[in-house]
Protein backbone atom coordinates (compact mmCIF):
# COMPACT_ATOMS: atom_id res chain seq x y z
CA UNK A 1 0.00 0.00 0.00
CA UNK A 2 1.58 3.52 -0.81
CA UNK A 3 0.75 5.04 2.21
CA UNK A 4 2.78 2.64 4.26
CA UNK A 5 5.31 2.24 2.29
CA UNK A 6 5.65 6.17 2.36
CA UNK A 7 5.19 6.39 6.11
CA UNK A 8 8.20 3.51 6.24
CA UNK A 9 10.23 5.39 4.57
CA UNK A 10 10.87 2.35 1.75
CA UNK A 11 13.06 2.36 -1.05
CA UNK A 12 11.46 1.13 -4.74
CA UNK A 13 8.53 3.49 -5.06
CA UNK A 14 7.17 3.60 -8.17
CA UNK A 15 4.75 5.98 -10.21
CA UNK A 16 3.68 7.25 -13.26
CA UNK A 17 3.02 10.85 -13.97
CA UNK A 18 -0.04 12.13 -16.62
CA UNK A 19 -1.36 15.56 -17.75
CA UNK A 20 -5.13 15.43 -17.88
CA UNK A 21 -6.57 16.17 -21.27
CA UNK A 22 -7.63 19.73 -22.45
CA UNK A 23 -10.38 21.46 -20.59
CA UNK A 24 -11.73 22.42 -24.26
CA UNK A 25 -12.44 18.28 -25.40
CA UNK A 26 -15.99 17.03 -24.85
CA UNK A 27 -16.88 14.55 -22.65
CA UNK A 28 -16.79 11.94 -25.42
CA UNK A 29 -13.40 12.39 -26.10
CA UNK A 30 -12.33 12.85 -22.48
CA UNK A 31 -13.52 9.43 -22.03
CA UNK A 32 -11.92 8.28 -25.63
CA UNK A 33 -8.37 9.38 -24.02
CA UNK A 34 -8.62 8.04 -20.59
CA UNK A 35 -9.53 4.82 -21.74
CA UNK A 36 -6.05 4.77 -23.39
CA UNK A 37 -4.21 5.96 -20.63
CA UNK A 38 -5.97 3.19 -18.31
CA UNK A 39 -5.03 0.18 -21.14
CA UNK A 40 -1.57 1.41 -20.97
CA UNK A 41 -1.22 2.13 -16.84
CA UNK A 42 -2.95 -1.56 -16.28
CA UNK A 43 0.56 -3.46 -17.26
CA UNK A 44 2.39 -1.85 -14.84
CA UNK A 45 3.01 -2.34 -10.74
CA UNK A 46 2.64 1.37 -9.94
CA UNK A 47 2.47 2.44 -6.19
CA UNK A 48 0.78 5.52 -7.42
CA UNK A 49 -0.65 7.67 -9.98
CA UNK A 50 0.76 11.21 -10.50
CA UNK A 51 -1.76 14.18 -11.74
CA UNK A 52 -0.21 17.07 -13.04
CA UNK A 53 -1.97 20.73 -11.91
CA UNK A 54 -0.69 21.82 -15.39
CA UNK A 55 0.08 26.78 -15.38
CA UNK A 56 0.87 28.32 -18.46
CA UNK A 57 4.35 29.82 -16.12
CA UNK A 58 4.62 32.70 -18.16
CA UNK A 59 6.58 34.65 -15.33
CA UNK A 60 8.95 32.06 -14.90
CA UNK A 61 10.82 32.72 -18.05
CA UNK A 62 10.92 34.97 -20.91
CA UNK A 63 11.69 32.55 -23.99
CA UNK A 64 8.59 31.31 -26.61
CA UNK A 65 6.79 28.13 -25.17
CA UNK A 66 8.17 25.27 -27.57
CA UNK A 67 4.60 24.25 -27.24
CA UNK A 68 1.38 26.17 -26.89
CA UNK A 69 -0.25 26.40 -23.59
CA UNK A 70 -3.48 24.98 -23.48
CA UNK A 71 -5.82 24.91 -20.18
CA UNK A 72 -6.41 21.17 -18.86
CA UNK A 73 -9.00 19.96 -16.88
CA UNK A 74 -8.48 20.11 -13.23
CA UNK A 75 -6.81 17.08 -12.41
CA UNK A 76 -8.58 15.97 -9.31
CA UNK A 77 -11.95 16.67 -11.10
CA UNK A 78 -10.32 14.29 -13.99
CA UNK A 79 -9.55 11.48 -11.83
CA UNK A 80 -12.88 11.33 -10.06
CA UNK A 81 -14.61 11.31 -13.25
CA UNK A 82 -12.61 9.63 -15.75
CA UNK A 83 -10.03 7.69 -13.87
CA UNK A 84 -11.99 5.67 -10.53
CA UNK A 85 -12.20 2.81 -12.48
CA UNK A 86 -8.31 2.66 -12.38
CA UNK A 87 -7.40 0.72 -9.25
CA UNK A 88 -4.05 2.93 -7.91
CA UNK A 89 -3.61 5.57 -5.44
CA UNK A 90 -3.60 8.88 -7.27
CA UNK A 91 -1.41 11.81 -6.25
CA UNK A 92 -2.67 15.40 -7.24
CA UNK A 93 -0.76 18.36 -7.08
CA UNK A 94 -2.03 21.26 -6.54
CA UNK A 95 0.07 24.65 -7.21
CA UNK A 96 -1.34 26.55 -4.22
CA UNK A 97 -0.67 30.11 -5.35
CA UNK A 98 -3.99 30.32 -7.70
CA UNK A 99 -5.93 29.46 -4.37
CA UNK A 100 -7.06 31.54 -1.52
CA UNK A 101 -6.51 30.05 1.87
CA UNK A 102 -10.92 29.71 2.28
CA UNK A 103 -10.46 27.95 -1.70
CA UNK A 104 -7.35 25.93 -0.18
CA UNK A 105 -9.23 24.94 3.37
CA UNK A 106 -12.24 23.61 1.08
CA UNK A 107 -10.12 21.63 -0.88
CA UNK A 108 -8.17 19.94 2.04
CA UNK A 109 -11.49 19.13 4.19
CA UNK A 110 -12.98 17.79 1.09
CA UNK A 111 -13.04 13.69 0.96
CA UNK A 112 -11.72 13.35 4.69
CA UNK A 113 -12.60 9.96 5.02
CA UNK A 114 -10.59 8.02 3.03
CA UNK A 115 -6.23 8.54 2.66
CA UNK A 116 -4.94 11.25 -0.20
CA UNK A 117 -2.08 11.78 -1.63
CA UNK A 118 -1.00 15.51 -3.02
CA UNK A 119 1.95 17.43 -4.18
CA UNK A 120 2.05 20.90 -3.26
CA UNK A 121 3.57 23.19 -6.06
CA UNK A 122 5.05 26.81 -5.02
CA UNK A 123 4.97 29.70 -7.15
CA UNK A 124 6.92 28.78 -10.47
CA UNK A 125 9.21 32.63 -10.15
CA UNK A 126 9.61 34.97 -7.88
CA UNK A 127 7.70 36.88 -9.85
CA UNK A 128 4.73 35.64 -9.80
CA UNK A 129 2.02 37.64 -7.80
CA UNK A 130 0.49 34.07 -5.51
CA UNK A 131 -2.68 34.08 -3.22
CA UNK A 132 -1.49 31.82 -0.80
CA UNK A 133 2.04 30.91 0.35
CA UNK A 134 3.36 27.10 0.05
CA UNK A 135 4.29 26.84 3.93
CA UNK A 136 0.64 28.16 4.72
CA UNK A 137 -0.75 25.72 2.32
CA UNK A 138 1.18 23.50 3.71
CA UNK A 139 -0.48 24.02 7.66
CA UNK A 140 -3.32 23.81 6.44
CA UNK A 141 -2.92 20.40 5.60
CA UNK A 142 -1.41 19.91 8.40
CA UNK A 143 -4.16 21.11 10.60
CA UNK A 144 -7.34 20.56 8.58
CA UNK A 145 -7.00 16.91 7.18
CA UNK A 146 -3.96 14.49 8.48
CA UNK A 147 -5.61 11.52 6.36
CA UNK A 148 -3.68 13.57 3.27
CA UNK A 149 -0.39 12.70 2.75
CA UNK A 150 1.98 14.97 1.46
CA UNK A 151 4.42 15.56 -0.98
CA UNK A 152 7.05 18.15 -1.86
CA UNK A 153 9.00 18.82 -5.48
CA UNK A 154 12.55 18.52 -4.92
CA UNK A 155 15.55 20.25 -7.42
CA UNK A 156 18.47 18.67 -7.34
CA UNK A 157 19.59 21.29 -10.20
CA UNK A 158 18.74 24.44 -7.63
CA UNK A 159 21.35 22.34 -5.60
CA UNK A 160 24.21 23.64 -8.00
CA UNK A 161 23.48 27.57 -7.43
CA UNK A 162 22.28 27.38 -3.82
CA UNK A 163 24.19 24.58 -2.46
CA UNK A 164 20.90 24.51 -0.19
CA UNK A 165 17.98 21.93 -1.69
CA UNK A 166 19.09 19.51 1.24
CA UNK A 167 18.02 21.86 3.84
CA UNK A 168 14.78 23.10 1.68
CA UNK A 169 14.15 19.20 1.98
CA UNK A 170 14.35 19.19 5.94
CA UNK A 171 12.38 22.58 6.67
CA UNK A 172 9.63 21.14 4.23
CA UNK A 173 9.50 17.49 5.82
CA UNK A 174 9.30 19.33 9.36
CA UNK A 175 6.23 21.51 7.74
CA UNK A 176 4.44 17.83 6.84
CA UNK A 177 6.00 16.19 3.37
CA UNK A 178 6.54 12.48 3.69
CA UNK A 179 7.85 12.58 0.08
CA UNK A 180 9.56 14.43 -2.66
CA UNK A 181 9.19 13.77 -6.53
CA UNK A 182 11.98 15.90 -8.87
CA UNK A 183 11.74 17.26 -12.05
CA UNK A 184 13.20 15.34 -15.20
CA UNK A 185 16.56 13.63 -14.09
CA UNK A 186 19.26 14.02 -16.72
CA UNK A 187 21.87 15.39 -14.39
CA UNK A 188 23.77 13.03 -12.52
CA UNK A 189 26.50 14.95 -11.02
CA UNK A 190 23.78 17.43 -9.45
CA UNK A 191 21.55 14.43 -7.98
CA UNK A 192 24.50 12.95 -6.25
CA UNK A 193 25.69 15.88 -4.93
CA UNK A 194 22.33 17.06 -3.49
CA UNK A 195 21.73 13.36 -3.07
CA UNK A 196 25.10 13.37 -0.54
CA UNK A 197 24.38 16.54 0.96
CA UNK A 198 20.81 15.48 2.25
CA UNK A 199 22.64 12.34 3.74
CA UNK A 200 25.02 13.80 6.08
CA UNK A 201 22.68 16.65 7.03
CA UNK A 202 20.27 14.19 8.16
CA UNK A 203 23.25 12.09 9.47
CA UNK A 204 24.41 15.15 11.69
CA UNK A 205 21.44 16.45 12.83
CA UNK A 206 19.84 12.69 13.35
CA UNK A 207 16.59 13.46 11.41
CA UNK A 208 14.85 10.80 9.35
CA UNK A 209 15.35 10.55 5.49
CA UNK A 210 12.05 10.38 3.72
CA UNK A 211 12.09 8.70 -0.09
CA UNK A 212 13.23 10.96 -3.16
CA UNK A 213 11.66 9.95 -6.38
CA UNK A 214 13.32 10.85 -9.16
CA UNK A 215 11.68 11.78 -11.97
CA UNK A 216 12.60 10.05 -15.46
CA UNK A 217 11.03 11.39 -19.19
CA UNK A 218 12.02 10.20 -22.47
CA UNK A 219 13.14 12.82 -24.78
CA UNK A 220 11.93 11.48 -28.35
CA UNK A 221 12.76 14.29 -30.64
CA UNK A 222 14.45 18.16 -30.69
CA UNK A 223 11.45 20.01 -30.12
CA UNK A 224 10.86 17.53 -26.81
CA UNK A 225 14.11 18.67 -25.89
CA UNK A 226 13.81 22.48 -26.39
CA UNK A 227 10.26 21.54 -24.09
CA UNK A 228 12.27 19.97 -21.47
CA UNK A 229 14.69 23.07 -21.56
CA UNK A 230 12.27 25.83 -21.26
CA UNK A 231 10.52 23.53 -18.58
CA UNK A 232 13.99 24.34 -16.45
CA UNK A 233 15.35 20.42 -16.86
CA UNK A 234 18.84 21.08 -16.53
CA UNK A 235 20.81 19.07 -19.34
CA UNK A 236 24.52 19.11 -19.24
CA UNK A 237 25.83 19.82 -22.95
CA UNK A 238 27.80 16.85 -23.22
CA UNK A 239 24.18 14.76 -22.84
CA UNK A 240 22.16 17.19 -25.20
CA UNK A 241 25.30 16.27 -27.87
CA UNK A 242 25.09 12.79 -27.44
CA UNK A 243 21.05 13.25 -27.83
CA UNK A 244 21.42 15.34 -30.76
CA UNK A 245 23.54 13.36 -32.59
CA UNK A 246 22.30 10.23 -31.98
CA UNK A 247 20.90 8.15 -34.83
CA UNK A 248 18.02 7.79 -32.28
CA UNK A 249 17.36 10.35 -30.03
CA UNK A 250 13.99 8.35 -28.26
CA UNK A 251 16.62 4.94 -27.54
CA UNK A 252 19.63 7.04 -26.48
CA UNK A 253 17.44 9.30 -23.62
CA UNK A 254 16.21 5.85 -22.83
CA UNK A 255 19.26 3.96 -22.63
CA UNK A 256 20.82 7.31 -20.48
CA UNK A 257 17.84 7.78 -18.06
CA UNK A 258 18.24 4.00 -17.33
CA UNK A 259 21.83 4.20 -16.63
CA UNK A 260 21.45 7.79 -14.40
CA UNK A 261 18.18 6.59 -12.08
CA UNK A 262 20.36 2.86 -11.95
CA UNK A 263 23.58 4.92 -10.37
CA UNK A 264 21.11 7.15 -8.54
CA UNK A 265 19.55 3.91 -7.08
CA UNK A 266 22.64 2.03 -5.92
CA UNK A 267 23.92 5.54 -4.55
CA UNK A 268 20.60 5.37 -2.48
CA UNK A 269 21.12 2.12 -1.45
CA UNK A 270 24.88 2.64 -0.31
CA UNK A 271 23.73 5.59 1.53
CA UNK A 272 20.42 3.84 3.24
CA UNK A 273 18.74 7.31 1.17
CA UNK A 274 15.00 5.73 0.18
CA UNK A 275 15.13 6.01 -3.16
CA UNK A 276 12.38 5.54 -5.89
CA UNK A 277 11.09 6.58 -9.14
CA UNK A 278 8.56 8.58 -11.05
CA UNK A 279 8.20 8.27 -15.09
CA UNK A 280 6.48 10.73 -16.97
CA UNK A 281 6.08 11.38 -20.98
CA UNK A 282 6.28 15.42 -21.43
CA UNK A 283 5.52 14.62 -25.10
CA UNK A 284 1.92 13.97 -26.46
CA UNK A 285 3.39 12.04 -29.21
CA UNK A 286 2.60 8.37 -29.30
CA UNK A 287 6.23 7.07 -29.32
CA UNK A 288 7.41 8.64 -26.53
CA UNK A 289 4.46 7.67 -24.28
CA UNK A 290 4.86 4.27 -24.79
CA UNK A 291 8.85 4.34 -24.80
CA UNK A 292 7.52 6.08 -21.24
CA UNK A 293 5.53 3.51 -20.30
CA UNK A 294 8.29 0.50 -21.27
CA UNK A 295 10.98 2.66 -19.24
CA UNK A 296 8.87 2.40 -16.32
CA UNK A 297 8.88 -1.30 -16.98
CA UNK A 298 12.45 -1.26 -17.00
CA UNK A 299 12.72 0.85 -13.72
CA UNK A 300 10.58 -1.19 -11.76
CA UNK A 301 12.46 -4.55 -13.10
CA UNK A 302 15.87 -2.52 -11.85
CA UNK A 303 15.08 -2.01 -8.53
CA UNK A 304 12.84 -5.35 -7.65
CA UNK A 305 16.58 -6.72 -8.79
CA UNK A 306 18.70 -4.71 -6.89
CA UNK A 307 16.66 -4.77 -3.54
CA UNK A 308 16.58 -8.39 -3.80
CA UNK A 309 20.86 -8.69 -4.08
CA UNK A 310 20.88 -6.33 -1.42
CA UNK A 311 18.84 -8.47 1.19
CA UNK A 312 21.19 -11.17 0.22
CA UNK A 313 24.63 -9.64 0.71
Amino acid sequence: MLKQKILNRSTGILTYGITPPKKSHTPEKMKEIAQKQRERLSGLELDGLILYDVQEEDARIEDERPFPYLETMDPNTYCKEYLNELDVPKIIYRCVGNNTETEMSDWVVADSERDRYSVFVGASSSKQQVKLDLLDAYELSKKLNDRIVLGGVVIPERHMKKNDEHIRVATKTAKGCHFFISQATYNLEASKNFLSDYYYHCKDNDLEMVPILFNLAPCGSQKTLEFMKWLGISIPRWLENDLVKSNDILDKSINLSRKIFEELFEFGLEKGVPIGCSVESVSTRKVEIEASIQLAKDIRAIMDKKLLSAARR
